[in-house]
């Protein structure tokens, strides 16, 4: 399976592979069933729905990699706007939003650590007018100091602003320590991308630390964010809310949009918080094809999941 990344990669950057499959019937069950859609109003409509489910949503702009401060500004638009859409609708409560620093300008040259930060202010404003919160997603490794230090500043005026922690890398255990104070709300997952066993665990390491990862944040006093779809994880994380005596409303599960639906049902009919991340946009096929460059067993999975409702 690592040989498919290049060619993945490849693909996600070919414009003509992308109209091939933007046309293509073929590729709308994966579209429907893994993006709300291009529009907002498409995102709104699917937030709608999974809120009536009981579920709870985090929404995403798709779009990394931004090449110009043009293109950061219009994603930082998209993401004002949504908000004040979330809040007009009375569904702040229960909806947020992820961010991507790279989406806002981080990677620009000279810059772009400036116009992220600002960037992610202007969105953690709205998010505040409408009674939400942010999260600002994490990416591969050489970005991770220049995203915490983004949160670090934030928190001085929004502290509810949220971060991902990637259980892969061998820095993450510390990371954890230094980030479970009160206050704190902190994303943990897995990690996806490809990345050099100088800085990140490989196979089983990395369920292994992220049990120890997990644990060092439900013992603080912060707010854990499951980030899962490994049955294995899911045990391991009801295992320590018990142990850490961990009650409603102090942690949540996460999921992505169309992965493991009937499981993020079930998790919430037990009375847990879950929230599904919902990526939304006309970048969908950028996206789709980077998430499985980062990690081409996906291929399979997603794959076996058009066929599989649970």
């Amino acid at each position: 399976m690592p040989l498919l990344r290049e060619p993945l990669l490849a693909a996600a950057r070919s414009p003509r592979l992308r109209s091939v499959a933007e046309r293509s019937r073929l590729t709308r069950p994966v579209v429907d069933r893994f993006v709300a859609g291009p529009t907002e109003p498409e995102a709104l409509k699917v937030t709608h729905a999974l809120l009536d489910a009981g579920l709870w949503v985090t929404l995403d702009f798709l779009g990394e990699d931004t090449t110009s401060r043009e293109q950061a500004e219009a994603t930082v638009s998209a993401y004002v706007s949504i908000l004040s859409e979330l809040g007009a609708h009375g569904v702040a409560d229960r909806a947020e939003v992820s961010v991507k620093l790279s989406a806002i300008g981080q990677s620009l040259p000279g810059d772009g650590q400036r116009i992220a930060l600002d960037g992610a202010r202007t969105i953690c404003a709205a998010a505040a007018a409408a009674g939400t919160t942010v999260t600002l997603d994490m990416e591969d490794h050489t970005a991770t100091d220049s995203t915490l230090a983004i949160v670090t500043e934030l928190r001085q005026d929004f502290e509810w602003v949220g971060t991902v922690l990637q259980a892969y890398l061998r820095r993450t255990e510390g990371d954890c320590r230094d980030l479970a104070g009160a206050g704190s709300r902190v994303r943990i997952c897995k990690g996806a991308y490809a990345e050099p066993e100088s800085v990140a665990f490989t196979g089983d390491a990395v369920d292994e630390s992220y049990v120890r990862c997990l644990n060092v944040l439900m013992a603080g006093d912060g707010y854990p964010m499951i980030a899962t779809h490994d049955p294995a994880m899911i045990a391991a994380a009801h295992t320590a809310i018990v142990e850490h005596g961990r009650t409603s409303g102090t942690f949540e599960f996460q999921m992505l949009f169309g992965v493991r639906p009937d499981e993020q049902r079930a998790i919430a009919a037990e009375g847990h918080r879950m929230r599904v991340y919902v990526p939304y946009g006309d970048e969908w096929y950028g996206y789709f094809m980077r998430r499985l460059a980062e990690r081409p067993a996906n291929l399979t999975f997603f794959l076996r999941s058009l066929t599989s409702k649970k």
